[in-house]
């Protein structure tokens, strides 16, 4: 009986873009050499066009499989990946951390009825160093989950209690106005995400 040929598992964009890095390790790449790399070879390998690298790279670093030097400069340093690749959570930690939080999101409280699917959420981040661990998940919706990822914890605080604020104070609640009011100011004394303004 003839042997069955391997199937080869189809070429992803994450692949693609790992290629490039392990092809130049332990080199400081900016950002703009990997996207022009990638959007060529992808275009030349399937006849497509690739949407968004940038993503892909941020994908990678969180991942733990890439090093970021500085803004827009990442390196594939593969004795430090072997180190920093994080385990995810197993679906009977994410039933713990569900069950743990009430099957609601932490910040809003929606539950797995409303429109929004929950999600076990690293409290610190994996790319900072956060476990797979009960004690570092927390249930997030996928609302709150994707404004963490992109504002991170602290970010994404201040402005779930900025947004809060406007509407207490578009309704006269004068008690949580003044709760958002003693948070806000707390991001203040701390010089916490100063970048965000907000007005009083």
């Amino acid at each position: 009986m003839p042997k069955r040929k391997k199937q080869l598992k189809p070429l992803s964009q994450l692949d693609l873009l790992m290629e490039f890095f392990k092809k130049n390790p332990n080199k400081d790449i900016p950002h703009p050499e990997v996207v022009d790399w990638a959007t060529r070879e992808w275009k030349k390998r399937t006849s497509k066009v690739f949407r968004d690298p940038d993503r892909g790279i941020r994908s990678l670093f969180q991942k733990g499989l890439l090093l970021k030097v500085k803004k827009g400069v990442y390196r594939y340093t593969p004795s430090v990946v072997r180190r920093n690749v994080q385990k995810d959570f197993t679906p009977a930690q994410k039933e713990k951390i569900f069950e743990r939080d009430g099957y609601r999101c932490v910040i809003c409280g929606c539950d797995s009825k409303g429109t929004e699917e929950l999600h076990a959420d690293h409290i610190v981040p994996q790319a900072l160093g956060g476990k797979a661990t009960i004690k570092n998940g927390q249930t997030l919706c996928s609302n709150h989950n994707m404004m963490k990822k992109t504002l991170r914890q602290t970010e994404a605080g201040k402005k779930m209690f900025i947004r809060l604020y406007e509407i207490a104070k578009n309704k006269n609640n004068e008690e949580v106005k003044a709760f958002c009011l003693d948070i806000l100011r707390i991001y203040e004394k701390h010089g916490i995400n100063g970048h965000i303004e907000w007005e009083k």
